[in-house]
């Protein structure tokens, strides 16, 4: 199957890539490059020994992405292309709502154009508003912030869409908190500027590229004031788009599966993981919350392994040493200093 990828580019993106090349796929990646770098192309190419095609895009351009479903007989889509800061989407939110959303509406109006209908959606857990952890596909919804709020929007969309006409066929899944890298320490999470996520802010100071970690919030009602989160590996959550794909051929309608491990960790008990996993301490500091931050949150993914058969397999150290690996190997990240 040619399946069309968009941000492929990104940290799930080419993780999910190089599982569906290993799996004999045909992958069409389409990206601008906006918050990743092109190295990563090489890299999979790499790992796999496989190539693909890549196409610089916005998918914001019309016009443009449709030359890509002209010269190309797509059989699926997965969607991770969007912004994903919560933090910047509370300063930016018409900026999250033109881009994620917008976007994905000339993505869903081309892709019923060419009569691809299938589609496994990169949603997030930011969408629940209950604060009842382990949360379920049942628990309810209701974003805290901008980003959250698009995430939610589209999956309505992708619902509607679904009701209108019954050849589609959408997987959503919503992620946790992936962290981690390819075991071979060629592909990993290189943000672009300060990061947003926990993981790569820890390794780089690690590495000495930065002087400590900002933890943000230690008077949050968890047992070490600080905020607990599911972690899960980002190889795990890379091979669950397969087990998503598979889905979205089997059933035309709208499957929702939360991908987590299940166990909630909070941010010390991380810092402390890692450095217990590595040899090197983290020096870090306290600073206030983060607006659109919720206290704890960790999934119930048990639906995915009934209907999926799909679980996490990475333990917590297997994540800490394999991003440690990556930012050893990539100190600058794809580029050089």
């Amino acid at each position: 199957m040619a399946i069309l990828v968009t941000g492929g580019t990104g940290y799930i993106g080419s993780h999910t890539i190089i599982e569906l090349l290993n799996e004999g796929h045909d992958v069409v990646i389409v990206d601008n490059l906006s918050n990743s770098k092109i190295e990563v192309l090489q890299r999979i190419k790499q790992i796999t020994s496989k190539d693909f095609k890549f196409h610089e895009v916005d998918i914001l351009c019309k016009e443009a992405l449709e030359e890509i479903f002209i010269e190309n007989s797509i059989d699926a889509v997965i969607h991770f292309a969007g912004l994903k800061a919560v933090a910047e989407s509370v300063v930016k939110p018409l900026f999250y709502y033109d881009n994620n959303i917008t976007g994905t509406l000339v993505l869903c109006e081309l892709m019923e154009k060419y009569n691809v209908k299938k589609m496994v959606f990169s949603s997030s857990a930011t969408v629940y508003r209950a604060s009842n952890s382990p949360l379920t596909e049942d628990s309810e919804l209701g974003a805290t912030n901008p980003y959250g709020n698009t995430k939610l929007m589209i999956e309505q969309i992708l619902r509607d869409l679904c009701i209108s006409n019954s050849s589609w066929g959408v997987t959503i899944l919503r992620y946790f908190n992936p962290i981690g890298a390819h075991e071979s320490g060629l592909v990993g999470e290189d943000s672009v500027g300060i990061p947003n996520n926990l993981m790569p802010y820890i390794t780089q100071v690690a590495v000495g590229k930065r002087e400590q970690l900002n933890i943000y919030g230690n008077d949050y009602n968890t047992y070490d004031g600080t905020g607990i989160r599911d972690y899960i590996h980002v190889v795990d959550l890379a091979k669950g788009h397969l087990r998503a794909l598979n889905k979205i051929f089997d059933e035309e309608k709208v499957n929702v599966y939360n991908l987590g491990t299940g166990k909630g960790y909070s941010v010390l008990e991380v810092v402390h993981k890692f450095s217990k996993s590595t040899g090197i301490d983290i020096p870090y500091t306290f600073c206030n919350r983060r607006p659109g931050d919720v206290e704890v949150c960790y999934a119930d993914s048990s639906k995915a392994f009934k209907e999926l058969g799909w679980k996490s397999e990475r333990d917590l150290e297997e994540m800490c040493k394999d991003a440690w690996r990556w930012q050893t190997l990539n100190p600058y990240g794809y580029t050089e200093k």
